[in-house]
């Protein structure tokens, strides 16, 4: 009759046990489902951010073959 009460005591220990686990692992559920939801304002404000940016357009420059002759003396100039 003795192990009865002892595997009872047993059986309801690792039953409060597995309740705190439960509530403390809903409770560290909670808080990563909040550190996600911040992540996501933090996303939606870096795409508004990154909306506002305005990139100027790229001119065509006529002097960009001078630019390869000038590259090709200072590789000589360097070269000596």
């Amino acid at each position: 009759m003795v192990w009865v009460i002892v595997f009872g005591g047993i059986a309801l220990a690792g039953l409060v046990m597995v309740i705190c686990y439960a509530v403390w692992l809903a409770h560290k559920a909670s808080d990563v489902w909040s550190e996600i939801s911040m992540l996501a304002d933090r996303a939606d404000e870096l795409a508004q951010l990154v909306g506002q940016i305005r990139v100027p357009e790229r001119t065509l420059r006529p002097d960009w073959s001078n630019d390869r002759s000038v590259y090709a003396q200072i590789d000589d100039v360097s070269a000596t």
